[in-house]
């Protein structure tokens, strides 16, 4: 049987009520790889062939196109080799839009697949976006797309002050909405006034199936390349502000991670000691690796495989974040002196530490670093964290 479930995109293609009004308009779209219809037709490709009036574009990370395969790679804006309309990036000399590019358009569509995580960079360029038109007087409309982590919270809250484009508001990491949703959290919190339209996705179930069975993947970013990368990351992205490897490099990025010189079975088993509960959910496998490119390329990693893709997986019970912070302390308390935390300027963040960046704030780092802290005080603070945030978010929450 052919499922029901349709992307925003999909939604607003067939809504002739919508063509009518918006045909008279100079439209833009901000999308990237995954910004696919049901059909795997690219939105922009699919709004032109149905008659939509798109000026320009607006790429992300890593391009509108996908182009660019590393992290941290800016873009330039270029030409569209098809439609000929220009193509405005937003992680490039500039992270906002320029007056010239929001001259370019009246109403703005933003189609972006999210994973659902704080660090993810789309939903800093939602909230940037939402802020342009609200400068410049323009319509935005958010073409929903599913959240593949689905209501699952989990995570610390980032600081005030501690805000950045990995890091967009005091939200914890895992935060369990769709862009839509948040869309609408970003308009109350900041007193946006701009005019904000959900184009809603239909027949969607996200408590059941945060990613709807048999819908394909398209990666939206290089390395997020499966359900798997997408459940884990929201743990595995922390080790970007590490000395050891994400697996970046290998074909199994976010999901796998290590180094040259750790006993990964050891490890495993301090985990194991300190804090079994925090591994539910899931299956840890003891793997060997050699990254191409990236951290320690080309020499032979120890390390572990997270593994959401089996039976066994409980998404109730998987907790990414906690993992990766369990990781952490069981190294500090084998390796004390292990360089854990690598010193490099992240996401235009010139003067903080990369972990202290992506965590929002100090208090994980400080954790590990702490021979003192316990499981139950990182556990406490997660939970009063996620709690305030479940509370927060319930009024903005549209699929129920």
């Amino acid at each position: 049987m052919k499922s029901k479930f349709k992307f925003g995109i999909d939604v607003l293609i067939a809504d002739e009520q919508a063509i009518k009004k918006l045909k008279n308009k100079k439209l833009a779209l901000v999308a990237h790889p995954a910004s696919v219809t049901k059909d795997l037709e690219h939105s922009l490709d699919a709004l032109i062939a149905s008659g939509f009036p798109i000026r320009s574009c607006f790429g992300p990370q890593h391009g509108m196109r996908g182009e660019k395969q590393d992290n941290m790679i800016e873009s330039d804006d270029y030409l569209d080799p098809v439609h000929r309309i220009p193509v405005y990036s937003l992680y490039g000399k500039v992270r906002r839009p320029t007056k010239e590019a929001m001259e370019s358009f009246d109403i703005c569509l933003f189609d972006l697949q999210d994973l659902g995580t704080r660090i993810y960079t789309f939903l800093t360029t939602l909230l940037y976006m939402m802020e342009a038109c609200s400068e410049y007087g323009k319509e935005l409309w958010v073409l929903d797309r599913p959240n593949p982590a689905g209501r699952s919270v989990e995570g610390l809250t980032l600081q005030k002050g501690w805000e950045s484009f990995v890091g967009a508001a005091e939200i914890p990491m895992r935060y369990g909405m769709t862009l839509g949703e948040i869309a609408f959290w970003f308009k109350e919190k900041f007193h946006l006034p701009v005019t904000l339209k959900l184009v809603a996705m239909e027949n969607y179930n996200i408590q059941d199936s945060p990613w709807p069975v048999g819908l394909p993947w398209v990666n939206p970013s290089p390395n997020a390349a499966n359900e798997n990368m997408s459940r884990c990351f929201p743990g595995t992205v922390l080790l970007e502000g590490t000395t050891l490897s994400e697996g970046r490099g290998t074909t199994r990025a976010l999901e796998l991670f290590g180094a040259p010189d750790i006993d990964a079975p050891l490890i495993l088993k301090k985990m194991q000691e300190i804090a079994p509960q925090w591994l539910n959910g899931c299956k840890i496998r003891v793997c060997y690796f050699e990254p191409t490119f990236n951290k320690h390329a080309k020499k032979l990693c120890q390390g572990l495989q997270i593994h959401t893709d089996g039976d066994f997986y409980k998404a109730e019970e998987f907790k990414p974040f906690r993992l990766m912070a369990l990781f952490f302390k069981a190294l500090r308390q084998i390796y004390p002196s292990y360089l854990i935390w690598r010193e490099f300027a992240y996401e235009y963040v010139f003067d903080k530490l990369a972990i202290d960046v992506i965590n929002g704030g100090p208090w994980l780092r400080e954790w590990v670093d702490t021979s003192s802290s316990t499981v139950n005080q990182f556990e406490e603070k997660c939970r009063y964290d996620e709690m305030a945030w479940v509370q927060e978010q319930k009024k903005f929450l549209v699929y129920r």
